[in-house]
């Protein structure tokens, strides 16, 4: 069974940084690209950052080039997200997806991240 399962959202105070890690299984990890999506109250999902199967390859919003590093462990069949320099407009859900041309996609039930002071 296809299972994404994000984890590391929090509360943090403008300017500091958290770590969102996302758990992959019951799919051949390797063959996906992975991205991390956010969606703000009231806003339309976007894409925050997406990196290629082998890790090759980087992509990020506009808003966030700069502060936000994605990553990839094929091993441990694990992609994060690295944030920094958290600003207030950062809160928002976000969710992992892994995605594939031919196969479809999956998507993660999200992971909630609030930068507040």
């Amino acid at each position: 069974q296809v299972q994404l399962v994000e984890s590391g959202g929090g509360l943090v105070q403008p300017g500091g940084s958290l770590r969102l890690s996302c758990a992959a299984s019951g799919f051949t990890f390797s063959s996906y690209a992975m991205s991390w999506y956010r969606q703000a109250p009231g806003k339309e999902r976007e894409l925050v950052a997406g990196i290629t199967g082998l890790g090759v390859s980087r992509n990020y919003a506009d808003s966030v080039k700069g502060r936000f590093t994605i990553s990839r462990d094929n091993a441990k069949n694990t992609v994060y997200l690295q944030m920094n320099s958290l600003k207030p407009e950062d809160t928002a859900m976000y969710y992992c997806n892994a995605g594939h041309r031919t196969r479809g996609d999956y998507w993660g039930k999200g992971t909630l991240v609030t930068v507040s002071s």
